[in-house]
């Protein structure tokens, strides 16, 4: 099996652990939560520097959670406990993660190629499978959860929030729990990139949140009318799809350093009115640029559609 192709998958199913996260904010939360540049990159670093440390690489994943989780919760409570504006508290939370990451690291990059990791002596196609158990696990947890009371609250919530808080819950509190799960799986992305890779470095998150978007837009296009497929599902396939425009790319002779140009080209191509426009016309719904960029609530009291608060 061809080397490139083995690689795409693996860091395609690496990012699309950060895209689920990115997914649960901007799509179920409706919060545009920027943040994720920055404990994508704390969960490279705290796990390179935990492994380097002579601490289990498994261990150091979970500490590394922690830490994302711990990034998300301040985020919410800058933003529901302040009264910050959401897009304001992700930025204040990613300014302030750039200098904590070089505080964890101790220096801009750490290299892992002296350790012992769970990619030390893997072939491509372990590596691979080792992502994928990751990923699998993932997913059917997201699936069960967001099947649980709270799961359906959490959906609620992005729909209308009004709605929820008329049933006596605490809006404010479920909107953090969502940006603690949210940025904890950002934080496994990123410190399992650190081990795929062999090295943190303080830049790696730049630009997280783009390819994270661009990663579920590019799945709802293609596959969100296959009925069978779960959004989990879609939002990995859209990472997937993402990461194999970039190595083909790459293939073409694009050089590395212009990854973020062709990411950003890909945004415009999907945010614009082309895009707009066939989503409508396909779904017969509004485009999914509008449902993305949409900063207001609902303001009616009923209960939004294809949500259930029975567990």
């Amino acid at each position: 099996m061809n080397e490139l192709f083995i690689s795409t998958l693996s860091q395609g199913l690496i990012f699309a652990i950060a895209a689920l996260g990115i997914f649960i904010t901007f799509r179920i939360l409706d919060f545009p939560d920027l943040s994720v540049d920055g404990t994508f990159t704390m969960g490279a670093a705290i796990c390179a520097i935990l492994i380097k440390s002579g601490v289990n690489p498994i261990v150091a994943l979970m500490v590394a959670i922690i830490g994302g989780m711990s990034a998300g919760a301040v985020t919410g409570i800058l933003h529901v406990k302040l009264g910050i504006t959401n897009i304001l508290s992700g930025i204040i939370i990613m300014i302030g993660l750039y200098s904590i990451n070089l505080r964890i690291m101790g220096k801009s990059n750490i290299h892992l190629f002296d350790v012992t990791h769970l990619f030390t002596t893997a072939t491509s196609v372990q590596k691979l499978i080792v992502v994928a158990v990751f990923v699998v696990i993932l997913k059917i947890a997201m699936d069960l959860f967001f099947k649980t009371q709270v799961g359906y609250i959490l959906k609620a919530l992005g729909e209308n929030e009004n709605f929820v808080t008329s049933l006596g819950f605490d809006s404010g509190s479920y909107k953090i729990l969502g940006l603690i799960i949210a940025n904890g799986c950002v934080a496994l992305s990123g410190g399992l990139y650190a081990q795929y890779q062999g090295f943190a470095d303080v830049g790696m998150g730049t630009g997280m949140i783009v390819s994270g978007l661009a990663s579920i837009v590019i799945g709802e296009i293609l596959f969100k009318k296959v009925s069978a497929l779960k959004v989990t599902s879609v939002a990995i396939l859209g990472s997937l799809t993402y990461r194999g425009i970039l190595s083909t790319a790459l293939k073409l002779g694009l050089n590395a350093s212009d990854l973020k140009l062709i990411t950003a080209v890909i945004m415009i191509l999907i945010l614009s009115g082309i895009v707009e426009k066939l989503t409508s016309k396909l779904s017969g719904k509004p485009g999914l640029v509008r449902r993305l960029t949409r900063s207001s609530k609902h303001n009616n009291s009923t209960i939004p559609k294809g949500v259930s608060l029975d567990a």
